[in-house]
């Protein structure tokens, strides 16, 4: 069962168009890390709607004023390698300041669990708020590993940010970490025997590097 509570699906029409273009088997690998980006760039404006703020005094032109600036040293996006990256060049366009993590997991493909190889993050978590980036949320097995292991850290909060889900991902990261707010372009129909969602876009990690 899925909460929509902590679910948002971002439904803006250039994300929407994008992820057409995603999806189609067709669009080469270059176009594919373009619109990855580009669509990032998009997804992060909704995913910090609700940054911490601070007021600085500023001079404009004019005269000195108070003025809204983000909190940005204190925002981190944490990306589970490989695919996680094809989100981040566009996420630090948004928000330049914000300091980066990676997370190594890959699935093993007989009992489709996330297995780690590498984890790097910046000092300070605990001080933090963190967004935690990849395409996508299949089983949910990889979302749940990065965020035990990120949890121990005990950073102030963690969202996580995918282009696609299905609802056994959605289901099997509210179960686990119900705290965790999830935001999404889409909500496809399933996943198959290989764990990939249906209909989807492939392997968001192949179509990047043109591995596959």
């Amino acid at each position: 069962m899925i909460n929509s509570s902590s679910l948002t699906v971002l439904s803006h029409p250039l994300i929407q168009h994008k992820l057409t273009v995603l999806r189609n088997k067709h669009t080469s690998t270059s176009q594919f890390r373009q619109l990855l980006h580009e669509t990032a760039m998009l997804m992060t404006y909704e995913v910090t709607r609700d940054l911490p703020t601070s007021i600085v005094e500023i001079e404009t032109p004019m005269e000195s004023m108070q003025a809204t600036c983000i909190d940005g040293k204190k925002l981190v996006f944490v990306s589970i390698l490989r695919a996680g990256n094809g989100f981040l060049d566009g996420m630090l366009e948004v928000v330049p300041n914000a300091r980066v993590g990676h997370i190594g997991l890959y699935r093993d493909h007989v009992t489709l669990e996330a297995v780690e190889y590498y984890f790097k993050m910046p000092e300070g978590m605990h001080e933090r708020d963190v967004i935690v980036v990849d395409p996508m949320l299949a089983t949910g097995n990889s979302a749940i590993a990065a965020i035990d292991r990120l949890k121990a850290l005990k950073p102030r909060s963690i969202k996580f940010m995918c282009l696609l889900t299905c609802p056994t991902g959605v289901s099997a990261l509210q179960t686990a970490h119900p705290d965790v707010a999830i935001f999404t372009a889409s909500v496809d129909r399933q996943l198959n025997q290989l764990g990939y969602i249906l209909p989807g876009l492939g392997d968001a990690g192949d179509r990047m590097y043109g591995t596959k």
